[in-house]
């Protein structure tokens, strides 16, 4: 099994806020601002450009890290059944792997926390990114089993379940997060689930 990273496992709400914090805006005016661009299928980082035309995003997080402004990934931005429903499907056999959409650092933070998993990797690290087929085609690999015995978990429909399902991997909508709820109805995954704990039916089923 195979998992996305925002949304799936952490919450983007305290990463959002210092965004905030940082550009000089109300919090609700960005939050607004990333439904509105999330809502139209487009990339979330717009809200950002939207609040600052022609913003280096890269080069603003790392004045945001380096200035000590950014909010660094904590146990406190896990969802709370993130640990022991990862721990019960790994106790069950079932390998467990992280990959999503994030930084290279985003990795080793992510690694720091000691998630009960077999693998972490980003596709800073792979330099390919979903929904690009090569990233799935990573996926499989670090799974070390055929694609159709992998199942990916995400909120994304988009980024998340129609690639997926496009790489032969089998697909879980996760109904979390903007893109979780708002697209739910028409995720068209194997499967929807409402929380890491249903994976256990599935997996072990």
């Amino acid at each position: 099994m195979a998992l996305d990273v925002g949304e799936t496992l952490i919450r983007d709400d305290r990463g959002w806020a210092a965004w905030a914090d940082w550009l000089g805006v109300p919090r609700h005016t960005l939050s607004a601002l990333v439904g509105a661009v999330v809502a139209q299928g487009r990339d979330n980082a717009d809200a950002v450009r939207m609040v600052r035309p022609g913003i280096d995003i890269a080069a603003e997080r790392a004045a945001m890290e380096a200035a000590g402004k950014s909010e660094p990934l904590s146990e406190a931005d896990l969802y709370p059944d993130v640990r022991p429903a990862l721990t019960a499907l790994r106790q069950a056999g079932v390998r467990v792997i992280v990959a999503g959409n994030q930084t290279a650092e985003a990795a080793e933070r992510l690694r720091a926390l000691r998630l009960p998993v077999d693998a972490v990797a980003t596709s800073g690290e792979w330099g390919v990114a979903k929904p690009a087929g090569e990233f799935f085609e990573q996926v499989v690999r670090l799974a070390g089993v055929p694609a159709n015995e992998v199942l990916y978990v995400g909120d994304h429909p988009a980024n998340d379940v129609v690639p997926a399902r496009t790489a032969g991997l089998r697909t879980a909508h996760l109904r979390r997060g903007p893109l979780g709820h708002l697209w739910a109805d028409s995720a068209n995954a194997d499967w929807s689930v409402n929380s890491l704990h249903d994976l256990a039916n599935i997996l072990v089923r």
